[in-house]
């Protein structure tokens, strides 16, 4: 299974990282209502922090991202009874305690290495921008004295240009 195949299906939602009960169920070759019973049937392990259930507009946002980015197989997961449940890293992690297979223990630890490769994409954007913001910081003073000096040889050169055309007054030279 590839890493990209899972990162696709990470959304960032209420500010964290999750997948959605019908992806990972997908993933763990179970149905949604298996996993999802499961985990009800668990649910001390699942703290809020660990898993949530959707709100309908957070749904209906997520909806339109799959079908912009054609992820839906023939619907999938349009017509829903209930909201979907987002599971965050953490509550990916205590899904391979709940489902027993050995399955379940190596998709666990794919989507673990996906959350992983996340994590280091955005502290390495982090810090590219950091660099980034220090350089424009540190050459917008000499790129700003550098424009002011252009500027000014232009003006020169405009009035010198300016004072050649004008109409001249006074005594002809013979």
């Amino acid at each position: 299974m590839q890493l990209q195949v899972i990162q696709q299906k990470i959304y960032e939602i209420r500010g964290k990282k999750v997948m959605l009960d019908d992806d990972l169920a997908e993933l763990y070759e179970v149905l949604t209502k298996n996993l999802n019973l499961s985990v009800k049937r668990n649910l001390k392990r699942f703290p809020p922090d660990f898993m949530f259930q959707l709100t309908k507009s957070e749904w209906d946002m997520i909806n339109s991202l799959r079908l912009q980015n054609a992820t839906l197989e023939s619907g999938r997961g349009k017509y829903r009874k209930y909201l979907p449940y987002a599971f965050t890293e953490q509550g990916v992690a205590m899904l391979s305690g709940v489902l027993h297979s050995n399955k379940a223990i190596d998709v666990n630890i794919t989507i673990m290495r996906a959350f992983i490769a996340l994590k280091q994409f955005a502290l390495s954007n982090m810090e590219l921008n950091h660099k980034l913001k220090e350089l424009e910081e540190k050459y917008n003073k000499q790129f700003k004295d550098v424009y002011e000096a252009i500027n000014y040889l232009l003006q020169k050169d405009k009035q010198e240009l300016t004072q050649r055309d004008r109409k001249k007054i006074g005594y002809k030279e013979r």
